[in-house]
């Protein structure tokens, strides 16, 4: 753990519950733990200071001192340019990492599904951004019931549409047992032509708002919006469009804030514009940075950039494209042994589509653990459930192959376990500790 990195919560996470995953007995049902490590907990575990060659294979692990980095990088970039930072959970589902983002200075936890969030109240998470329109009559019901159970609990979710209010005001507005104290908290969302959710113009997008601030059991707290749905590079048309929507989110905020509809949200402090994935993040920045002046939270919504890769967000990361002299750097890595060598120039890996990400592009082959970089054309040409196609790689069978990641997304939600390790450049990598995800 880096020692400058605070981790005395900042009151958004039950760190005590976080601190009970460290009890957790090890046995079967984590495949990233070796049997020898069975019946012992977590702490227990991690103190004996196991080295990554007592793990097998196939493996995901993290690198420490590259979260460490990734935290301290973007938290002192959003403090920069004056944005509020609500990363997005579902990437890691690991209320251990939550805990580091908000210490480092998050002001909440966004989320995109009600199973997702109750991970988030069983860990404590107070402040929960729901990037989603909620209409599950059973889930609005109990979003209710944890608003008045917990006055330090708030949730803000999104609506698109004027049926959606309606509904959402018919689930909570009857049946036995309901609280009804306090509302909940949305954003009108705007979206796009081709894209994905939202209302599709400024007038529909305001016609939702009137139907917001009329309902009983609702309160307009700002605009929210998914940039990345339009766009997937860095080409200057791209950009251009991404831009062009953040100006009509922009747009739709000074519209609503103009006509009073955000006045219960800043008697608060509560009012919110939002928008912003892990690729144009800067744009959202930049575009949306009016809207603070009047008194508005810009929220972004980055949920990779803890982890990184060394994939697609190596490539569109703002930090990259921008030549930071400090960019993110890949905290993920994949471990794999050559099984098989049934042609000169092909092996067979025992990871493939079951254990490492590939809808973001095949992993990439970096080193074999002990020995060093591999060839320039070393690659990946395949992925099966559980095997993986190297070529040109000129391993041996028994080698251990370090692999390259893209999309953290779907690398995490194939492991309830993860290790840490100290330095995964070194030799021989020290496992410092074990990350629980709960998907």
């Amino acid at each position: 753990m880096d020692q400058t990195e605070t981790r005395v919560s900042s009151g958004g996470i039950d760190s005590e519950r976080v601190a009970e995953l460290a009890a957790e007995r090890l046995d079967w049902r984590f495949k990233a733990v070796p049997a020898s490590a069975w019946g012992t907990t977590v702490a227990g575990f991690v103190a004996g200071g196991p080295s990554l060659e007592d793990f097998g294979t196939p493996l995901l692990t993290l690198d420490e001192s590259a979260l460490a980095h990734n935290l301290r990088t973007m938290a002192g970039w959003c403090a920069a340019v004056g944005v509020d930072l609500a990363p997005h959970g579902k990437t890691t589902m690991a209320p251990a990492l939550w805990e580091r983002q908000l210490a480092a200075g998050a002001r909440a936890i966004t989320l995109a599904n009600l199973p997702q969030v109750r991970v988030a109240r069983a860990f404590g998470v107070r402040r929960v951004h729901l990037a989603n329109t909620v209409l599950d009559p059973a889930g609005l019901r109990w979003i209710a019931a944890e608003l008045d159970r917990d006055p330090d609990f708030s949730l803000t979710c999104w609506v698109d549409s004027v049926r959606a209010v309606e509904l959402i005001e018919e689930a909570l507005g009857g049946g036995p047992g309901l609280p009804g104290a306090r509302p909940i908290d949305v954003c009108v969302e705007l979206g796009r032509v081709g894209g994905r959710t939202g209302a599709r113009t400024l007038d529909e997008a305001l016609t939702v708002a009137d139907a917001v601030v009329s309902a009983g059991r609702l309160r307009l707290v700002g605009v929210s919006g998914y940039e990345g749905a339009l766009a997937h590079d860095a080409a200057p048309e791209s950009v251009a469009a991404v831009e062009a929507y953040l100006r009509d989110l922009l747009a739709l905020h000074d519209r609503i804030r103009d006509r009073g509809l955000l006045d219960a949200a800043d008697e608060t402090g509560d009012a919110v514009i939002t928008a912003g994935g892990s690729a144009y993040f800067d744009a959202v920045a930049r575009v949306l940075a009016p809207a603070s002046d009047a008194g508005t939270r810009v929220v972004v919504r980055s949920g990779a950039y803890l982890i990184h890769d060394d994939g697609f967000y190596r490539g569109i990361s703002p930090f990259a494209r921008d030549g930071a002299a400090v960019p993110l750097r890949s905290a993920m890595h994949g471990w794999a042994r050559v099984v098989s060598r049934p042609e000169p120039a092909l092996a067979l890996l025992d990871g493939g589509k079951r254990d490492f990400p590939y809808d973001e592009g095949l992993p990439e082959p970096q080193l074999v653990r002990c020995r060093g970089p591999l060839p320039g054309g070393a690659h990946v040409s395949a992925m099966n459930d559980q095997h993986a196609f190297l070529r040109d790689a000129g391993v041996s069978v028994g080698d251990v192959v370090r692999l390259g990641l893209s999309h953290p997304c779907t690398a995490f939600d194939k492991w309830a376990l993860i290790p840490v390790v100290d330095d995964a450049e070194a030799d021989r990598p020290v496992v410092v500790d074990l990350v629980r995800t709960f998907f």
